[in-house]
């Protein structure tokens, strides 16, 4: 009897075409298995040239897979993966494998992998990108859990990843929870991404006057620079989409109500947990939230805003001082994005190599872009770069934007045009360039009214000022905790 060498649970868009990828493949034979049979019939019956073999039950699946068993669930995160990962485990042998390809968050992949791991069985939380296309034609991977795993999985993951640069687009991220921590924090660059590109759509419009197809226009030239992405590409796509039934453009009456699956969340609230700043997506995630604010939204009723009309002369130059702007902006998100990768591998001991995951990155997954080369070559260059914003080609594309940028977010706020991914990337770049910052009166503060205490600049020691007594200073003994 011919057994799989892979097996995939749930058989929704992404787990169906994750699958035809996988069978698609020269070595590959695929089990696959749904909780509603019919869904897998359908599965089978559409797409004869799998060659799959279908499974009405969780026994029968099990039995179809060559050992090391090896399974990749593509069910709803929480419970329902929960579930399956029960049924699987109490089927498996140790050394099989089960990889969780949901989005799931990390901290969960961490629970799952101490609990599965302790039968001998190897569990993997894979980060998948690239929606239901990226699935079928090749995602970008970020796979965690051991590395006795990956010598199986790897070559399985590599056959049906996409290829950029002639390179497939997945490593080995880490231990345990490593992958799905890498994707939550591209989700986070992508909400940043896409934020940015929508505010410079609204400048483009307002300020300079553009319909949404001129405007699609000048994203299709910017997708011919250094701007060129995947988003930006499909940006000038829903820009130049009329509506068929008004006859208006697509995007003026679609509801402007932005949605979220969570991810950014997740990334924002973790990044808060390791104190490392991501303002830049933060703002993005408010930025949907204010949107959807419907009963607010509503109620305004001719607040002040005192606006002050943005005369644009030279529309040539106005739009290049947009797309600088833009870049910067950009630069600031992944930068803030590959700090938070950083913190969270020194938190939770995972040895996460950041080329390697730009890389992965350039292809397949929503953020992909020429862009991500630089960021290679920049880790290329220098493994340990305390931030992108400091590698020579990056500080000489900043001086290059820096005049434009500082120019689009004050007109832009003179005008009452909204930009918080704007206007709070230039705040965090200007917060890192700074000398000295005003954190010391906030530091003198919290001395006063809690007795934080506080250090020096000129000598060594933690001190407090006896605010409440005589207001001389006094130096604080070592903390032996």
């Amino acid at each position: 009897m011919t057994k799989a060498n892979i097996g995939v649970v749930g058989l929704a868009v992404m787990g169906s075409n994750l699958a035809r990828n996988l069978a698609s493949r020269e070595g590959n034979t695929v089990a696959v298995y749904n909780r509603s049979y019919e869904r897998t019939e359908l599965l089978i019956t559409e797409h004869p040239e799998a060659g799959f073999i279908a499974a009405a039950d969780i026994d029968a699946f099990v039995a179809s897979l060559a050992k090391p068993r090896t399974a990749i669930i593509m069910v709803q995160a929480g419970k329902g993966t929960d579930a399956v990962i029960s049924q699987l485990t109490e089927r498996f042998e140790p050394g099989d494998i089960i990889v969780d390809g949901g989005n799931a968050l990390f901290t969960d992949t961490i629970r799952r992998e101490k609990e599965v791991s302790a039968k001998g069985i190897n569990f993997v939380g894979a980060g998948i990108s690239g929606g239901e296309e990226g699935a079928l034609k090749g995602p970008s991977i970020m796979p965690g859990g051991s590395a006795e795993a990956y010598k199986t999985l790897g070559p399985i993951l590599a056959s049906i990843a996409a290829i950029a640069e002639g390179e497939p687009c997945v490593t080995h991220v880490g231990t345990d929870g490593a992958g799905h921590f890498v994707k939550m924090i591209h989700n986070g660059i992508e909400y940043a991404d896409m934020q940015l590109i929508a505010e410079a759509y609204d400048i483009l419009r307002h300020a300079g006057g553009y319909s949404p197809a001129e405007i699609a226009e000048i994203f299709e030239e910017w997708n011919k620079g250094d701007l060129e992405s995947f988003l930006i590409e499909i940006t000038a796509e829903v820009l130049k989409q009329v509506d068929a039934k008004t006859g208006k453009p697509l995007v003026d009456v679609i509801l402007d109500q932005a949605g979220s699956k969570g991810t950014g969340v997740w990334t924002v609230q973790t990044a808060l947990n390791l104190g490392t700043p991501v303002s830049g997506i933060a703002e993005a995630v408010f930025a949907r939230s204010l949107s959807s604010q419907a009963s607010q939204r509503a109620a305004v009723d001719g607040l002040p805003a005192d606006a002050t009309k943005w005369s644009v002369s030279d529309k040539a130059a106005f739009v290049e001082d947009v797309r600088r702007a833009l870049y910067a902006s950009k630069l600031v998100a992944y930068s803030q994005g590959f700090d938070a990768i950083r913190a969270g591998a020194k938190e939770y001991n995972w040895n996460i190599n950041l080329g390697a995951v730009s890389k992965i990155w350039r292809g397949g997954c929503i953020i992909r872009a020429q862009f991500l080369n630089r960021i290679a070559d920049a880790y290329d260059k220098n493994a340990n770069l305390e931030s992108l914003i400091f590698d020579p080609f990056f500080k000489q594309a900043v001086a290059t934007s820096v005049s434009s940028w500082r120019q689009v977010v004050a007109n832009a706020s003179l005008a009452g045009i909204p930009v918080p991914a704007f206007a709070s990337s230039l705040s965090y770049y200007d917060g890192l360039r700074s000398p000295r910052l005003s954190a010391a009166l906030v530091q003198g503060q919290r001395d006063f009214f809690g007795a934080h205490t506080y250090k020096r600049v000129d000598m060594e020691g933690t001190f407090h000022t006896l605010w409440s007594g005589d207001r001389s200073e006094v130096e604080q003994a070592p903390s032996t905790h």
